[in-house]
C-alpha cells in the first residue's frame, strides 16, 4: 500500500522537483491508495450502470475500453492527508483506515457530476462528451443515484460510524441547496437580484460542503475528535470556495485546451458566477453593457463572449473573485494551523492548496 504523506516524484538526488511534480505525484498517490476499493465498489453496480460510471470517472471509453482521462482525485486526497495530518500514531495506518471516506467522497463528487451536467446541458466533460449525451439522460441521473447510494454503502460497511454518515448526508443535503441556487440564478429569475452574497451561498453549497466533508471524514477516520475534525473540514470549506472562484475565473478566460469547455462557456451559457455578478453589480459602464449582453435573447457571438469576458474584466469582476479566492484560502490555511497537524502532512496540504488555487484548468 503505497502512502501519499510527504509524497515525491521519483528523480537523480541532483533533481529538484517543482511544486507542480509534487502535487501531481501527491494526486496520483491518492487514486493508487484509493483505486482498488473504488473500483471495487463501481464493479458491483449492473453492467448497464456500471459501463456508465467508468466512463463518467474516465476509466474507459463508452464501449468499456480503458481511457487515461479520470479526474484529478482532489476530494479523495484531502481525505488522505487530512487523516495523515490528524494521526496520533502511525500515519500510513491511518491513510488506510481513511480509504472508506476517500472513495465515499469521491462517489459523491461524480454523482454530483452527473446530474449537474444533465441539469446544466453541459455537454462536455473532461475533454470529451458528457456521459447524458453518450447513454442518455435517464442512464446518465440513474447511475448518478446508484453512485449516491453506493457512497453511503462504502463508507457505513467500512466505518461503522453513524456520525460519519450523518456529516456525508449533511454534505449531500447542502450540495443540493447549492445546486439548487445554482439553478435558480441561471433560470433568469433575477427577483430579487442574484448579489455576491447570494454567490457566495451557494458556492459553499455546491462546492465548499463536499471539500468539507472529504477532510472531516479524513480526520474523523484518524481518530481526531469532533473539535479538531471540524477544523479540518472548515479548511475545506475555504479551500473549496477558493478553488470554485478559480473555476469561475477559468469558465470566463481559461484555456480550452487545459479546461475541456469551449472559450468563454460560462459566458455563453449567461451563467451568473461570482466574477460575473460582481461586475454586473458593479455600477461601471461595463457591467451595464453586460448586463445588456446578458439580456440578448439569442445566442451570444463569439464576439460578443470575447467582449464580455473584457467587461468582466473592466467592470472590476476578475478582480473582485482573485482577491475573494486569495481571503478563503487565508481562512483555510488558518484552519489547518488551527488543528495542530503533523508537520510533514501540513506541508502536503498546504501545497496541494496553492496548486489547486494557481491551477489552469
Amino acid at each position: 500500500m503505497h502512502s501519499i504523506q510527504g509524497a515525491r516524484p521519483e528523480g537523480g538526488d541532483d533533481e529538484q522537483p517543482t511544486p507542480d511534480r509534487i502535487t501531481a505525484d501527491l494526486l496520483i498517490r491518492a487514486r493508487e491508495l484509493t483505486g482498488p476499493a473504488h473500483s471495487a465498489a463501481v464493479g458491483g453496480l449492473p453492467e448497464a450502470l456500471r459501463l456508465v460510471a467508468g466512463y463518467s470517472a474516465g476509466w474507459w471509453d463508452a464501449d468499456g475500453v480503458p481511457t487515461a482521462a479520470s479526474g484529478k482525485s482532489v476530494r479523495s486526497a484531502l481525505a488522505l492527508l487530512c487523516a495523515g495530518a490528524a494521526a496520533a500514531a502511525d500515519p500510513d495506518d491511518a491513510m488506510r483506515a481513511a480509504v472508506p471516506a476517500a472513495v465515499a467522497v469521491e462517489l459523491v463528487h461524480e454523482f454530483s457530476l452527473l446530474h449537474d451536467d444533465v441539469m446544466d446541458g453541459d455537454r462536455t466533460r473532461r475533454h470529451r462528451p458528457a456521459a447524458w449525451t453518450v447513454f442518455g439522460t435517464a442512464s446518465a441521473l440513474l447511475t448518478g443515484d446508484a453512485l449516491l447510494a453506493l457512497a453511503f454503502q462504502v463508507l457505513a460497511r467500512k466505518s461503522g460510524d453513524t456520525d460519519a454518515t450523518r456529516v456525508l448526508a449533511a454534505a449531500v443535503v447542502e450540495l443540493c441547496r447549492g445546486q439548487a441556487a445554482d439553478l435558480r440564478f441561471a433560470s433568469g429569475r433575477d427577483d430579487p437580484p442574484v448579489g455576491v452574497g447570494d454567490c457566495l451561498a451557494m458556492i459553499e453549497g455546491k462546492t465548499g460542503s463536499l471539500l468539507a466533508a472529504a477532510c472531516e471524514l479524513g480526520a474523523r477516520s484518524a481518530g481526531a475528535p469532533p473539535p479538531t475534525a471540524s477544523r479540518y473540514g472548515m479548511f475545506g470549506r475555504e479551500l473549496g470556495v477558493a478553488y470554485q472562484l478559480v473555476d469561475d475565473l477559468l469558465g470566463i478566460r481559461g484555456d480550452p485546451g487545459r479546461t475541456g469547455k469551449p472559450v468563454g462557456a460560462d459566458l455563453a451559457a449567461r451563467k451568473l458566477s461570482m466574477p460575473v455578478v460582481a461586475a454586473l453589480r458593479s455600477g461601471t459602464k461595463a457591467g451595464a453593457r453586460l448586463a445588456d449582453l446578458y439580456g440578448e435573447p439569442d445566442d451570444l457571438t463569439e464576439e460578443q463572449i470575447l467582449e464580455a469576458a473584457d467587461l468582466v474584466r473592466a467592470a472590476g469582476g476578475t478582480a473582485f473573485a482573485r482577491e475573494h479566492a486569495r481571503h478563503h484560502t487565508e481562512l483555510a490555511l488558518r484552519a489547518l494551523a488551527d488543528a495542530s497537524p503533523r508537520p510533514s502532512a501540513a506541508a502536503d496540504l498546504r501545497l496541494l492548496a496553492d496548486r489547486l488555487i494557481g491551477r489552469d484548468h
